[in-house]
């Protein structure tokens, strides 16, 4: 079961959230950061090159310095304030019409490095290490990571009784997302939430792996450093928002390929047909309908694509997933693309950007042939996560992302 508990977050003051909030440090490359970045924005933390003229290597240690500058100077500014207790925090995002509602709380190290807190994606070690740098200069987790949670009523019960009060903060940013946030102060909702956590068996990273893994290493980092360590000390715990598994939206994570491997366009059709039913849907966007149906778009035309019986393993959970089968029929099998995470041929495009942003890459001749895979379920993560299996690369896109600067976690003073 897993352990949680409270925190006294350092959050911007109420009139500031709109102009310190900022999304986060890896969906924005330097140079989006630096045009998007106002005053106070939290990016002058997260991504501090952009502080510099001309920009340097985001891992170099000026980087860095400038990164714990800015984190002191935002507090002294008063841009950035502790609060003078443990609370949680609920935090709830909007995104077309629907609400989702997680419970910003701090996780326990253990958890992670004894199989409470899951995983469904292999970690990169230079990015876990650039993570880990962030954690252990700032001595703080700047942004949570993402968990899901199985249902639970008595947390529903809880977050249904604040949320029908005023928020602390209430703002829509410019990609029209809605960002809600409401403070858990009063002992005993508090020490309610933390005994309701004892019976939920596991987390499951839905997006933060790198930087669930980071923690995980600094924890245990500091617990190796100190001769009297109890197991209670901030530098166990790690900031998350954790929201009910049902309530999570998982959008489509979809392909562009940049050749046909040496194949015309009429061969590659005919290479396809042995392993899909193939049926050209002309030059309106058509999106795929259910599992084991396929867009793809090639040549100004789009395609339906129906896996044919036999083609995949509904009883096995990497089997059955849709990035298996492209990657074994298509991309490999065809295409000659072996390594997902290495070959240069392929890129990854989250749904969130639309299909007309994969008809648009293969229009402009930078790709040959463009993929859309029907969205994974949150069922599929969680079964994956619990037979201990790790997932395709790029399978998953969650949406929206968490806002960054709402809450930051000390990891002791």
């Amino acid at each position: 079961m897993v352990k949680i508990k409270p925190f006294a977050a350092i959050r911007p003051p109420k009139e500031l959230v709109e102009e310190v909030a900022a999304r986060p440090y890896d969906v924005l490359n330097s140079a989006e950061a630096k045009a998007e970045a106002s005053e106070k924005s939290l990016l002058h933390i997260t991504k501090p090159e952009i502080d510099f003229e001309p920009m340097p290597d985001e891992h170099s240690r000026e980087v860095y310095d400038k990164a714990v500058e800015n984190f002191r100077k935002w507090q002294e500014k008063g841009w950035l304030v502790q609060d003078g207790k443990p609370c949680y925090y609920i935090y709830a995002q909007t995104m077309n019409g629907k609400t989702q509602y997680g419970l910003v709380l701090c996780a326990h190290t253990d958890d992670y490095s004894e199989g409470r807190i899951k995983k469904h994606e292999l970690t990169r070690k230079d990015k876990e290490d650039d993570r880990m740098v962030h954690v252990r200069i700032q001595n703080a987790n700047i942004e949570p990571v993402f968990f899901s949670y199985p249902d639970n009523a008595g947390i529903d019960a809880i977050v249904k009784e604040f949320t029908s009060r005023k928020p602390e903060y209430d703002f829509t940013a410019e990609d029209g997302f809605g960002h809600h946030f409401w403070v858990i102060d009063d002992d005993r909702t508090i020490g309610k939430i933390t005994e309701i956590f004892k019976d939920i068996p596991a987390f499951y990273v839905a997006d933060g792996h790198h930087r669930t893994a980071a923690a995980a290493r600094v924890g245990a980092e500091k617990r190796s450093e100190n001769p009297d360590h109890t197991g209670d000390e901030e530098y166990n715990y790690f900031m998350a928002v954790a929201f009910p598994e049902s309530q999570l939206t998982i959008i489509d994570y979809n392909r562009v390929v940049k050749d046909l491997n040496g194949l015309s366009p009429e061969e590659f059709l005919k290479e396809l047909e042995k392993d899909f039913i193939v049926e050209k849907k002309g030059r309106e966007i058509f999106k795929p309908e259910h599992l084991h149906n396929f867009s793809m778009y090639l040549d100004g035309e789009w395609y339906s694509l129906e896996a044919r019986e036999g083609r995949y393993d509904d009883f096995d959970p990497i089997g059955v997933l849709d990035v298996t089968i492209l990657s074994d029929l298509v991309l490999d099998r065809i295409l000659g693309i072996k390594d997902l995470r290495t070959d240069k041929r392929i890129d990854f495009v989250g749904g969130i950007r639309g299909l007309g942003e994969l008809s648009g890459r293969v229009d402009s001749g930078e790709m040959a042939v463009a993929f859309a895979l029907y969205p994974v379920t949150m069922k599929q993560i969680v079964d994956i996560a619990d037979s201990g299996n790790i997932m395709p690369p790029k399978t998953t896109w969650f949406e929206p992302k968490l806002r960054s600067g709402l809450a930051i976690h000390k990891l002791g003073d």
